[in-house]
């Protein structure tokens, strides 16, 4: 098992093809069959109205501005038959921390689309919305996952992660949750039965001791309840946003590389790491796949946060499918707990 410190020596290397076949040696002993998953689904940001005014974040709007949005019931339907249209299984459900939204806005949602629609697999609501819905409603995180669960809710992405480290969030969202209030959200999850995915948003002027700890924190977790699917790292977009004035310097292509090596060899207990596409663009995206990442993640039919910082990368199910022939394995599609449909 990797220390902190012989990760620390690791991100202080130059033999980035060191790093990368160790990686890559973890992901084939993990993974021996030679395939790279990939899954089809869409991120439907239900609102845009947040209290949080994160300094990385250029999507929010402010409570009561009126600039702001809640997609209604049947806008939400419509991107759901569309999704599955294009052969996709589930949908990632976000948006800002509404203090408007109670518990049963969710619950009336969440039961509506699965009434709708019962094989659609509903990963929704960051650790953050959770915290909010829990904090307007009165009610303790258990319940508050409890009743989502119990409406429909499938599912819990890793949103809201950034670092975790309580020096880096109180600089860059100071009014979101802390590192100990996503770790409970996501240990309560597990306590319940339900999946998470850990994500970490890095190349946003944090030490690279930050890195490690955040990495420590979710394996500790594992350790703990086995709950995560996957982890997956993806860089800070700066453009637009305030944080940016202050972070001169975007995450490189070695950093991104390196952290996505590093992570896998040091989350050894993590069945998925994910490389992304998304911020680094397809092609790094591809050189992932040799430096420990087992999976390209989705073809995004919607994606409206990032892209709102200048992110402008966009794929298809056919380039995602080529991209993984061309590093030299086989595409095979999964739903969002990793569970596979077909091999080609």
């Amino acid at each position: 098992m990797l220390t902190n410190q012989q990760a620390m020596e690791m991100f202080a290397s130059d033999d980035l093809a060191g790093l990368g076949l160790a990686a890559d040696a973890m992901r084939s002993n993990l993974h021996p069959e030679g395939i790279v998953t990939y899954q089809i689904d869409r991120n439907i940001n239900y609102t845009n109205y947040c209290t949080e005014y994160c300094s990385f974040c250029n999507f929010y709007k402010p409570m009561k501005s009126g600039q702001g949005y809640i997609l209604s019931k049947e806008t939400i339907y419509d991107k759901i038959q569309e999704t599955f249209d294009l052969g996709g299984t589930g949908v990632l459900m976000q948006g800002g921390l509404n203090s408007d939204l109670k518990i049963e806005w969710y619950e009336d949602l969440l039961s509506s689309i699965k009434r709708r629609f019962p094989a659609i697999h509903l990963h929704c609501f960051s650790a953050p919305e959770i915290g909010c819905i829990a904090e307007v409603s009165g009610l303790s995180i258990y319940d508050t996952i409890a009743r989502l669960r119990d409406s429909g809710l499938d599912s819990i992405p890793g949103g809201g992660a950034e670092i975790l480290d309580d020096e880096v969030r109180q600089r860059i969202s100071r009014l979101k949750c802390t590192t100990e209030d996503w770790m409970t959200v996501h240990r309560t999850a597990h306590a319940l039965g339900m999946r998470t995915t850990a994500t970490m948003m890095f190349g946003c002027g944090e030490l690279i001791e930050h890195r490690v700890k955040h990495f420590e924190r979710v394996r500790q977790l594992q350790d703990e309840t086995g709950g995560f699917t996957a982890f997956i790292p993806w860089m800070f977009q700066r453009e637009g946003t305030s944080l940016g004035r202050f972070v001169k310097q975007e995450a490189t292509a070695v950093d991104y590389l390196k952290t996505l090596a590093i992570s896998r060899v040091f989350l050894h207990n993590f069945d998925n790491v994910q490389a992304s596409w998304l911020t680094p663009g397809i092609q790094l995206g591809q050189v992932a796949l040799r430096f420990g990442g087992n999976d390209l993640g989705s073809i995004l039919i919607e994606e409206n946060v990032v892209s709102t910082a200048g992110c402008t990368n966009k794929t298809n199910e056919e380039e995602l499918r080529q991209t993984i022939r061309d590093a030299g394995f086989r595409p095979v599609k999964r739903d969002t707990l990793y569970r596979t449909f077909y091999i080609q």
